[in-house]
């Protein structure tokens, strides 16, 4: 599915009913500001402006959901663009939960990916604990140890 295609899907379903919220898609760099927010609303640490940028400069691919300027969901996919992708900051502003919106993005998500990702390439994510079965809906498999490990990680 292509941008407009996306965005046409999203107009649908989306439609607009009330005149104080107007909700619109974006596949552009969101501002780091609004990143970082969305990410402190989420929990989770905050992250140095400047390392932001960089990151989301980096990024493949973006996905935003915004009421006028204010970002209320976002995603990206970040990796090397050939054998490796990741998912990586699902977010949705607490107040907008349950709305769907994190059901969109993760359509957009998986639209990029079946454009971009080749046979043999691997799609992973670090969920969220208690998020895993959100992330089932749409594919993913959990590691668990039978065949590949568990996985792990290093923070800095």
């Amino acid at each position: 599915m292509n941008y407009q295609d996306m965005q046409c899907l999203f107009e649908t379903l989306f439609k607009q009913t009330d005149c104080d919220e107007y909700l619109t898609l974006n596949f552009n760099i969101p501002d780091v500001d609004a990143f970082t927010s969305l990410r402190i609303d989420a929990g989770w640490w905050l992250i140095d402006s400047a390392l932001a940028k960089v990151s989301l400069d980096n990024s493949l691919f973006h996905v935003g959901i915004y009421n006028h300027d204010k970002l209320l969901a976002y995603g990206r996919v970040i990796g090397d663009g050939a054998l490796f992708y990741y998912v990586q900051d699902v977010v949705v502003l607490t107040e907008y939960q349950g709305r769907g919106l994190g059901h969109f993005i993760m359509l957009a998500i998986g639209s990029f990916l079946d454009t971009a990702v080749t046979k043999g390439a691997t799609v992973g994510l670090l969920s969220v604990k208690g998020k895993e079965p959100f992330y089932l809906r749409y594919g993913f498999k959990p590691r668990d140890g039978s065949e590949l490990g568990l996985g792990m990680c290093k923070f800095y």
